[in-house]
This record gives structure tokens, sequence and C-alpha cells, in this order.
């Protein structure tokens, strides 16, 4: 039992002292989440409006297991006199784990400019800045040591069990179609995530910063036959010494008598986080909502402890047009994945 709360105290520090060295959070169906790979990514989509919520639950082999939520949302207009878009939004993110309930919550409003590159074709070259508060918290009325059976605290010089920074993303992003079938797409970007370098610790003193993050993504679209495409979405991300390879292939079909117009649409395959885990993937579209549930298969060296359950994610996306006079419905050029 002394073995157990001595590895069990050793996590709980780990999660609070360790958010000195700690990474961003992922999801396995990342490119459900546009705006946390990168902030260009924000309105290249067939629509006017985007909304898209995104939970997980990750280790649940282990009391406690991380819980993790996000919700973005996307509204895309023309400006000026040409092909160009402009996209605001927002992206919230909410983030908890392991028993003193340490806990992330994040707000960051986001900007995005398309600038057309061809009056042939869809080519979009869009820059895009994000930014907003981050909070963090613990209970530390749940932090149990040896120390406080001696009547002496919990042992930690802890100030607090909250705090808060500002933090902010940039990137760029091209998106365009390929060849003269509008099925088939090109999506590519870089991210520079915490450029501000915010603090990142409950100690008061502690000179710990949050390290930036490099999100290089390549995604593409292709027509198989008339009613079916494959969808190949990748990232690249590198934060500290931390590296973190996934990507993976969706294959969709349409069902449905009526070719132009389908009943829905079914999507299905398998993703790899590089030496951590397997990801299977199912994904239904039924206009204009679509619900995707995949689960992680645990490849890693913690698979004997895991017996091989990583987590299990559900979304959820509502792509619409509006009814207004400039909506990207009626545009010939529009960016869009």
């Amino acid at each position: 039992m002394k073995d157990y709360q001595k590895k069990l105290f050793g996590f709980v520090h780990f999660i609070i002292v360790g958010s000195a060295c700690a990474q961003d959070i992922h999801f396995s169906q990342f490119y459900e989440a546009p705006l946390y790979r990168n902030p260009a990514f924000a309105g290249i989509v067939n629509g006017d409006i985007r909304v898209q919520a995104v939970f997980r639950s990750q280790w649940n082999s282990f009391v406690n297991a991380y819980k993790t939520g996000s919700l973005n949302a996307e509204y895309k207009m023309p400006v000026g006199k040409g092909e160009d878009f402009i996209t605001s939004g927002f992206e919230t993110f909410y983030d908890r784990a392991g028993s003193v309930d340490l806990s992330t919550t994040i707000f960051t409003p986001v900007l995005n400019y398309h600038k057309s590159l061809s009056n042939a074709k869809n080519m979009y070259l869009s820059a895009a800045f994000m930014g907003g508060i981050v909070a963090r918290r613990f209970d530390r009325s749940r932090i149990t040591t040896n120390n406080q059976f001696d009547g002496g605290g919990d042992g930690e010089s802890l100030d607090k069990s909250q705090y808060s920074y500002w933090d902010g993303s940039a990137g760029i992003s091209f998106n365009s179609a390929l060849g003269n079938d509008p099925a088939n797409n090109l999506l590519i970007g870089v991210a520079y995530n915490h450029f501000n370098k915010p603090k990142n610790s409950f100690y008061e003193n502690a000179n710990i910063l949050l390290d930036p993050k490099w999100v290089l993504s390549a995604d593409f679209k292709v027509g198989v036959t008339e009613n079916s495409w494959l969808v190949f979405h990748s990232d690249y991300s590198k934060q500290g010494t931390y590296r973190e390879i996934i990507g993976g292939a969706l294959y969709g079909i349409n069902v449905g008598s009526v070719l132009e117009n389908p009943d829905y649409s079914i999507e299905g395959g398998f993703f790899l986080r590089w030496n951590d885990a397997i990801i299977p993937v199912i994904k239904i579209d039924y206009h204009p909502f679509s619900v995707a549930f995949s689960y992680d298969v645990n490849i890693s060296q913690l698979k004997n402890t895991s017996y091989g359950r990583g987590g299990a994610e559900l979304s959820l996306t509502y792509i619409g047009f509006l009814n207004r006079r400039n909506s990207s419905l009626n545009a010939v050029h529009c960016p869009r994945f």
C-alpha cells in the first residue's frame, strides 16, 4: 500500500510541478479542432459558419481519467471588391486531470484573412492571429502526503492553487483546388503557438515558461469515384524536446439515390500517432451536421499498464450557409476544403 501511495503521490506531484515541462493536450481527431492546429485554418470550409465540439476521455484504465473538451465557432464573409475573405471566431478549451482536479480553461478569439491568388480556381493564402486568456487551477485539499500525517501540511511550498496568463498563436496556410475536379483539394499550413512564452507554474517565483510549439500540417482530399473520396490528414508538432507525428486517412461514400443530393455520407479509416496509438475512426455526415467517434488503441510503453486502452473521442460539427446576399454559397471562388 505504501508503494502504491508513493506512486500515486509521484503522479500527483508530476501533474502539478510538472506543469513546468508540460506539453499541450492533443486530440486524436485533430482535424475536427482546426483552430487548435493552426489559427489560419479558420474559415477554410464549404460554408459561412462552422461550429465544432470535441470531447476526449483518456486513460480510463486509471482512476480519475483525463477529460478534455473543445468548442470552436467561425464566421466567414467576403471583404473588399475582389474574392478575398475574412474569418472571425473563437476557441474555448477545458481540460481536467487526476485526483487533484488539475484543470486548464482557455478562451482565444481568432482573426484570419484569406487572400485570393487565382482568378481561375480556388487558391488562397491565409494569415491569422489568435490570442486570449488561459486559467489553471487544482484542488489542494485533495493532496495527501506523508508530511500531512506528521502535522506538517502537505509539504509543498505552493503560494497559490490557481493562476492565469495571456497566450498567443499565429499561423499561415495555403489551400487550393487540384486540377479541374472541385472534389480535389490541398491544405497545408504552419503555426507558431505560445509565441509570447507565458509563465507556466504554480510557484510564484519560478522562472518556468511554456515552450512555443510549431505545428506543420498537410491535408488533401481526392475523389475516387463519383460518390466516394479519400481524405488525408497529418500533423507534425514540436514543443521543446517533445515531438509528435500523427496522420491517417478516411474513405467516404455518399448514400442515397440522388448523386447531387445524397441522404447522408459515411467515412471510416485509421490514424497513427507515432509510437503511441492506433486510432480507428467512424464518421457520419447528415447535412448540415456530422458526428465522429474514435478510440485510441495504445501501443506505447504504457500499454502493459493501460491494457491498450488509450482515449475515446466524440466530435460534433455543424457547417451551414447564411441567408444573405454575399453568402459564400454564391461565390465563384471561396477558401474551402
